[in-house]
């Protein structure tokens, strides 16, 4: 049985884009119907973790303080709907670097499921990018897209999507992931 586990990324998922890097919470805007969805997923009974690349820390945008106070502000906002991400996972690293954690690899995945005492098979980690799909992969998670943030892009790269089911947004993907109950599609 999959475990009752969804994985997100964060920028063009859950809060818009941003070509300058989220620096501040100011900066920060979700995505509509974004953080109901992450509620409905945890209403549902599956717990919701987040896997984000953060290179504006290594670029000296942000610092890691600045990134937790994002986190923090987020967290808040699920909590005022009964919801939350745990674990929230990020890699700091710069384009270019080998890291682990760094998409396309699969640190920050494979983090996740070992935190939380599971297996990947099944679990979908919903993203907006080609790299994303290549992190699920690599980890043996179930790669989902969604057109928002740089999902149309993806879609309109011509990389391989066999196998990756596209929605929407955040809140399509929950609605129909909550609604193929125990055999999620």
């Amino acid at each position: 049985m999959t475990a009752r586990v969804v994985i997100l990324d964060r920028d063009g998922v859950i809060n818009a884009e941003s070509d300058a890097h989220i620096k501040s919470v100011a900066e920060w805007h979700p995505l509509p119907g974004s953080l109901e969805a992450i509620a409905r997923l945890n209403r549902g009974g599956f717990r919701t973790a987040l896997a984000t690349n953060q290179s504006g820390i290594a670029r000296g945008f942000f610092s890691e303080a600045d990134l937790a106070t994002i986190h923090e502000h987020i967290a808040g906002e699920l909590v005022r709907l009964g919801a939350r991400l745990d674990p929230i996972v990020y890699s700091p690293d710069g384009p270019g670097s080998d890291a682990w954690r760094r998409k396309p690899r699969p640190g920050m995945l494979l983090e996740i499921a070992e935190r939380l005492g599971v297996e990947l098979d099944g679990v979908p980690y919903v993203g907006d990018s080609w790299r994303d799909i290549q992190a699920a992969r690599a980890a043996g998670a179930r790669p989902v897209l969604v057109r928002t943030g740089n999902g149309d892009a993806t879609l309109a790269a011509g990389h391989d999507l066999e196998h990756v089911a596209v929605y929407d947004d955040l809140a399509a993907f929950a609605d129909a992931w909550l609604a193929a109950g125990d055999s999620p599609v």
